[in-house]
């Protein structure tokens, strides 16, 4: 799927538009449940398919961030962000609101649910639950009514992704490097699988589903290829304690992308691929279990998609479709006849704008669509990253530009559509959001380039992206910006440190300034996982000290945005209360946005247009954009 450039006029935009995700139908397709911000918050909606109508049934959840039906139609499974953490909560509740209930989670404890084909519920009805406190895990079945527990296994970085016939699927291990397991119920003869198909290199695998009867694994693979691919593992060949080479069969791969997800059919005869394309978009794929035959389906409603699932009897696909010009909304794909359907999106070409936004309303006319630039990093490695352009026949560019780094490492920037760019491109700003070493979609090799003692090499793709944007004319040295959130804040204070000639003006976004104090004050859990990425803090603390940016920030000129929630334990606020103190102390124009409630992610609709109206208002500032006009 290609994405070409386009025009876009000088309106203005709101500050944030809503969204829905996570569409989920029950056993009989009749309702179809979903996430929407559209009220204000995250919150459950649910839409009868034979009227049409979506209502929000009054269920007193909000913050909610994924949703599923049990098999037997009487409750949903929610994953919640609870309140004063960046920790989440598992909450049963009947659609019509009563029984609701925490299983899962709650003070100094976070929880999320298994994936496999189901979505989290086991064929009879149970809950499929993995719950960390400390730097302790452990796989959990919960009955959502009795609220009765079985622990299958603990221990540090394990996860449950599945439960079949007797059996369970384990994932161990940390951040890019983890392996699959299974074992009984009771936790009892547990076996690592091994997914790669020629034995000769073990390789890594995070993710997979079973088979109805337990017999099959079907898991998404690194074992042989950079490109990850889908593998079948025989797990009746299973028959020693290191697992047994050999017993994998390769199902299906591309040259061209990589598996970025696999689901069953609830009969088990159909495995949907979601595949990952070369610059972030996707295609989708059904694989017949049985001749092994694939069928790509198109044409997808969206470029980006996700939560796929078949269902009415394996005619329709239900899934989450987004790009540049729509966010986030439910659609169904007729397998038939190829028509697609939206459950939750508008199809007049208008976008509206979240409560407390500037604009109700954004005709999609009116929005900068992405191109994909290709370039090399410093060493030759190849890199991307997606430009949104003020292209109004009035500014021909060279353009004021802004490089948002994403988080992660281990994610990806994709041509979906984001408020914070649109916003800045309306007032003549250009975005450009490369995907450096480090990003998910590119393959192993590619996402585990800038590990440990390997981080400057991202940094420097920074530097690499600057120079790409000013020797093709995108922009002049001089009103140039950098930003980010999470790892792509800590990689904005990198940037600035590292390279403070390059950068007029920076926002940081939850960063962490100091990899020594992120491991002191983080969750345990993501300490734990994150020993692979970032290193150990006790064998590798010289490597932390070196490349963290608060002891270059002496270096840092540019004023510096720092944004942050209070509440956030994933990366938490001392991390931007060093950063801030210094740039007190050394003079250094900064403001410090800091929002009380929030964790990690802005999931209040206000919070958001006060962030994206306050970035804006920054990079306007400091890069000498003329506003008098407005």
């Amino acid at each position: 799927m290609n994405v070409q450039p386009g025009d876009q006029s000088s309106e203005l935009v709101p500050e944030d538009v809503y969204g829905s995700w996570s569409p989920t139908p029950d056993p009989d397709g009749t309702r179809i449940a979903f996430i929407s911000d559209r009220g204000g918050a995250p919150a459950i909606w649910i839409k009868d398919s034979q009227t049409g109508q979506a209502v929000n049934p009054g269920i007193s959840l909000d913050r909610v961030l994924s949703i599923s039906w049990s098999p037997d139609a009487v409750w949903l499974a929610c994953l919640v962000a609870g309140a004063g953490s960046s920790r989440d909560e598992i909450w049963v509740v009947r659609p019509d609101g009563s029984g609701l209930r925490m299983i899962s989670g709650g003070p100094g404890a976070t929880a999320w649910l298994g994936a496999g084909s189901r979505h989290g519920w086991t064929p009879d009805g149970r809950l499929m639950v993995t719950e960390s406190v400390g730097a302790v895990a452990s796989a959990v079945l919960v009955s959502p009514l009795a609220g009765e527990r079985t622990v299958i296994a603990s221990g540090p970085l394990i996860s449950l992704l599945d439960v079949a016939a007797g059996r369970a699927l384990l994932r161990r291990g940390p951040r890019s490097y983890r392996t699959l397991a299974v074992c009984d119920l009771d936790g009892s003869h547990e076996r690592p699988v091994d997914t790669s198909v020629t034995g000769e290199r073990g390789g890594f695998a995070d993710q997979g589903c079973l088979s109805p009867d337990g017999r099959y694994l079907y898991a998404r693979s690194e074992a042989d290829h950079d490109l990850a691919a889908l593998v079948r593992v025989d797990l009746d060949l299973l028959s020693d304690a290191t697992g047994t080479a050999g017993a994998a069969e390769l199902l299906a791969r591309r040259e061209d992308a990589e598996l970025q997800r696999v689901t069953l059919s609830p009969d088990g005869t159909t495995a949907v691929l979601l595949w990952n394309e070369f610059g972030g978009t996707n295609a989708v794929s059904l694989l017949d279990l049985v001749s092994l035959h694939e069928d790509e389906i198109g044409p997808l409603p969206r470029d980006v998609v996700d939560d796929c699932q078949l269902f009415a009897g394996g005619k329709s696909l239900m899934l989450t479709a987004e790009d540049w010009s729509d966010p986030r909304g439910a659609w169904t794909i007729d397998l038939t006849t190829g028509a697609t359907l939206p459950l939750t999106s508008r199809a007049d070409g208008e976008l509206r704008g979240s409560r407390g936004s500037s604009y109700a309303t954004v005709d999609t006319a009116d929005l900068s669509r992405p191109v994909l630039r290709r370039f090399p990093g410093r060493d030759g490695l190849g890199l991307s990253g997606w430009l949104y352009r003020p292209d109004a026949p009035d500014s021909p560019g060279p353009w004021p530009t802004m490089v948002h780094l994403h988080g992660g490492p281990e994610s990806q920037e994709r041509p979906v559509y984001n408020s914070l760019f649109q916003s800045l491109v309306s007032e003549g700003i250009a975005v450009f959001a490369p995907n450096v070493r480090g990003s998910s979609g590119y393959g192993r090799t590619f996402e585990t380039a800038d590990d440990v003692g390997r981080r400057l090499g991202s940094i420097e793709d920074v530097a690499a992206a600057v120079e790409h944007l000013v020797t093709s004319g995108v922009c002049a040295p001089g009103r140039i910006g950098l930003m980010g959130r999470s790892y792509g804040g800590y990689l904005t204070l990198a940037g600035l440190t590292w390279f403070p000639d390059l950068f007029s003006v920076g926002i940081d976004v939850c960063g962490m300034a100091d990899l020594e104090t992120f491991y002191e004050h983080t969750e345990p859990w993501i300490a734990t996982a994150a020993v692979s990425k970032y290193g150990h803090p006790v064998t590798d603390s010289a490597v932390l000290r070196e490349f963290s940016p608060i002891h270059r920030i002496g270096r840092l000129t540019a004023p510096l945005l720092v944004v942050h929630g209070a509440d956030d334990t994933n990366v938490p606020v001392e991390e931007a209360g060093q950063v801030v103190a210094a740039l007190t102390e050394q003079g250094v124009p900064h403001r410090f946005l800091k929002f009380s409630g929030e964790g990690h992610d802005l999931l209040d609709t206000k919070n958001r247009v006060t962030f994206v109206r306050t970035a804006v208002d920054w990079a306007c500032e400091h890069l000498g954009v003329d506003r008098s006009g407005l």
